[in-house]
Parts: structure tokens; C-alpha cells; sequence
């Protein structure tokens, strides 16, 4: 008897479904994997920008964005937010090995407020006059509060006010120019034969102190005397005279005269 032949088994059309389903898992798998390095990156991206805020002033020590303010005889100003500002042209002509850029018209406001705010703090806003024009931040030093009559050396209490002073300015790469002025009442006595020997030495002397104390490159820095012919007030008082004898130091916006700094030839 003739064994009896198995029944051929029917194709199978679904197999394919099988590998089709595997390779959606994969896909699935691998976008999955991809959302998650997206999430990281993004997380990574926010802690950075965060970073770069914080070191630039825009948020402070307690998460807050809000930004500090001055108050001066009732009126309350709020100091410039510098980080928040999108990046100016000065950035491009900064210096780009020490990381200072060149100030501008917002920068000075800032730097304005910041001096403002120590000397109110500290009660010496009747020594120093700080003001913006077209030449850029000029913070006065009056005689009285630096400088004996006569006498080219500061005062030893005025360390203070100079170095607050100094580490603004030192925050950008602007060109500095130091201004020694007088009254027009001539000198009788003392070591300097004339209002210009008087007015040179008082802006020499504040120029070494800037750049030997206070870390402020020389080649962006220079002294020069005016003696009394550059008055603020008339001289035909003593407090014209007063307000005449003074030291400037003005910090050059990028359009000033003399604001290039120095470039040795090649």
C-alpha cells in the first residue's frame, strides 16, 4: 500500500508583515533616541546662555532679572541693562585680546550710573561731577577733594574714589585723556613756576597712579594741561575759581579727537 502523501502546506502572503513590523520598531527606537539627544542639547544650549547672563550682569546672584536702580532727589533711574542689548559696532573695533570692546552711547549711560551710584553711596558726589557730551564721559575731580592748593600729589583718602573709578573705565577699550586745569590766579610760591607746570603735573600724576595702581594700559592713556584756559565757570568768583580748579578724566567716544589709540609702525 502506497504511503499517503502530506498535504503541501498553503504559502504564507503575511510573512512579510514580520520584517515590516521589526523595522518599524527600529525606526521607532531610533527617533525616540534622537528626541532625547534633542531634549539634552537643549537643556545643554539653555544652562549655557544662562551662563553668559549671569556673567555679564544680566541676572544676579538670586535668579532675578530685574535690574538695579539709583535714587537721587526723589527720582528713581534704572541702570542700563548692558547684557540684554543686542551686540553693537563697537564690538567689532573691541580688543579683542583682553575681551574689552569700545564704549557706546548706551555703554557711557551705564558707566555714568555706575560712578553715580558710589559716590551717592559713599557721599562724595560734592567731589566729582560726571557727565556725558559730545566728546564722551568726562568724570570731574574738583581740586578740593584731591588735591592740597598748589600741590600736584592726591590726597591719600581719595584711593577709593580713583579705583571705583578706574574699574569702570577699565571695562572697554576706549582711549582715556587726562586734563589738569586751573584758575586763572597765577602761582606766587610752591614748586611749579606757573599754572601750566601745575595743571601738567596734577594730570601726569593721576595718569601714573591709573596705570600703575589701577592696571589701565598705557597706550590708551595721556595727560595734558590746560592750565586756566578751558574755564567751566567764570574766574571772577571763588566759586568759579573753585569749580575751574579741577582734573578731568574723559573717557574718548569713538568719534572724539584724539580717541585712536597709539599703533606702532610695523
Amino acid at each position: 500500500m502506497a504511503p499517503k502523501k502530506k498535504p503541501q502546506k498553503e504559502p504564507n502572503h503575511e510573512r512579510w508583515l514580520v520584517s515590516y513590523g521589526d523595522l518599524l520598531t527600529l525606526l521607532f527606537a531610533v527617533f525616540v533616541v534622537l528626541y532625547a539627544m534633542s531634549q539634552a542639547d537643549k537643556k545643554k544650549a539653555e544652562e549655557v546662555s544662562a551662563s553668559i547672563r549671569e556673567a555679564f550682569g544680566a541676572v544676579n546672584s538670586s535668579g532675578s532679572t530685574r535690574r538695579p536702580a539709583i535714587i537721587d532727589s526723589g527720582k528713581i533711574s534704572v541702570i542700563p541693562d548692558i547684557a540684554s542689548r543686542p551686540v553693537s559696532k563697537a564690538l567689532q573695533q573691541g580688543d579683542f585680546k583682553s575681551g574689552k570692546h569700545e564704549a557706546n552711547e548706551n555703554d557711557f549711560k551705564a558707566m555714568k550710573a555706575s560712578i553715580d551710584a558710589y559716590l551717592l553711596k559713599t557721599g562724595a558726589r560734592d567731589k566729582v561731577n560726571v557727565e556725558i557730551n559730545r566728546r564722551g564721559l568726562v568724570v570731574s575731580l574738583k581740586e578740593a577733594g584731591f588735591f592740597e592748593s598748589g600741590s600736584a600729589v592726591m590726597k591719600k583718602n581719595s584711593g577709593d574714589v580713583i579705583d571705583t573709578i578706574a574699574t569702570v573705565i577699565n571695562k572697554y577699550s576706549n582711549r582715556c585723556r587726562v586734563e589738569g586745569h586751573t584758575d586763572n590766579v597765577p602761582i606766587q610760591s610752591g614748586p611749579f613756576d606757573s599754572n601750566w607746570d601745575l595743571s601738567t603735573a596734577r594730570a601726569s600724576f593721576l595718569v601714573k597712579k591709573l596705570v600703575q595702581s589701577h592696571g589701565v594700559e598705557p597706550k590708551s592713556i595721556s595727560a595734558t594741561g590746560y592750565s586756566e584756559y578751558q574755564p567751566v565757570a567764570e574766574n571772577t568768583s571763588p566759586e568759579g575759581r573753585a569749580k575751574n580748579r579741577r582734573v578731568d578724566i574723559v573717557v574718548l567716544s569713538s568719534t572724539s579727537d584724539g580717541a585712536r589709540t597709539y599703533t606702532p609702525p610695523e
